[in-house]
């Protein structure tokens, strides 16, 4: 993987993916050669053109002799637990490309869009030499903010004339990025929907940096490289005073909680499936003869030994 071979690199990323006991080993290895590539997040609605703007992207810089990582987390298909759009298609330019791997993986059911292993395989294309990463989400709501706790610049795509770019707009969702494209600039309404972010971005004066807003057109490649200026604008605002690898810290350290939790809840799925007493705790909550909270207790005193885990306190 190290010498640039695309199959180690797939296999590496699938016993990621998989939590494969291998796994482990292959990630504390790399690790100490990780930290050098730049990780951009891409979100946004369904459907705005977030595909077709990371082709132009790529296309970009590999023009200045960059090499790309693409990660692409669908939602996952409750049959195959298989990554469930295909749109990644527009990708297809760069398939042949020995600079550019692309990945979709799936959320699995992961809460808010993100894959779990999403991390492990940016921190392996990040060991195998690629420059730039970026990582496509879902889109859904939760998933933009969840792609801070992994990205160092987040890029929000919106495309004017649609829906759900309207639930884009709120605040909460506003706070996320980073740079903002809005694209198909050429639509009636792209101009209108400039103004009103902007009006929205200027309600937050505390904000050290400002996202800037670029017109894009990501299918004829209109402004692409100025959305590209504006990302490394941000880049270099954060290196300014040490803000990205401060950003890094937090990120790791919210991913370390976040596979955590992801590990202890597959564990106490299994005890209490293969444990009849605390199957007995959950009937006797369903059948209300027991409170949800006194079953809670008992369970994390015989799962995880702790004491009264319902005010979390822990009495040993």
């Amino acid at each position: 993987m190290r010498e640039g071979d695309t199959r180690a690199l797939a296999r590496a990323i699938s016993l990621v993916e998989d939590s494969a006991p291998l796994a482990y080993d292959l990630v504390r290895d790399l690790y100490p050669e990780t930290g050098r590539a730049y990780a951009v997040g891409i979100t946004g609605p369904p459907g705005v053109g977030k595909s077709s703007l990371i082709s132009a992207l790529v296309r970009l810089l590999r023009e200045q002799e960059r090499t790309v990582g693409v990660i692409s987390v669908d939602p996952s298909s409750p049959f195959t637990q298989g990554a469930l759009l295909g749109d990644r298609i527009r990708l297809a330019d760069h398939f042949l490309d020995p600079g550019v791997f692309i990945r979709s993986m799936g959320t699995r059911g992961h809460l808010g869009g993100l894959a779990e292993a999403t991390l492990q395989a940016l921190l392996v294309l990040d060991a195998a030499g690629k420059d730039v990463v970026f990582l496509e989400t879902v889109g859904a709501g939760q998933s933009e903010v969840e792609v801070i706790g992994i990205a160092d610049t987040v890029v929000l795509v919106l495309m004017p004339g649609s829906g759900d770019s309207v639930q884009a707009l709120k605040a909460g969702i506003m706070e996320i990025p980073d740079v903002i494209a809005i694209n198909k600039m050429d639509h009636p309404a792209a101009k209108t929907m400039l103004n009103e972010v902007r009006s929205i971005l200027s309600l937050d004066r505390e904000r050290a940096w400002r996202p800037p807003i670029v017109l894009t057109d990501a299918t004829r490649g209109e402004n692409v490289r100025e959305l590209w200026t504006k990302i490394e604008e941000h880049r270099a605002h954060l290196g300014d005073d040490g803000r990205l690898d401060e950003r890094r810290r937090k990120n790791l350290a919210r991913e370390v909680f976040a596979v955590a939790s992801g590990r202890a809840k597959a564990h106490l799925e299994q005890a209490v499936s293969d444990d009849p007493e605390l199957r007995r705790l959950l009937d006797a909550v369903q059948r209300r003869e027991l409170d949800p909270l006194t079953a809670v207790r008992e369970i994390m005193e015989k799962v995880f030994h702790l004491g009264d885990a319902t005010d979390g306190t822990n009495t040993r």
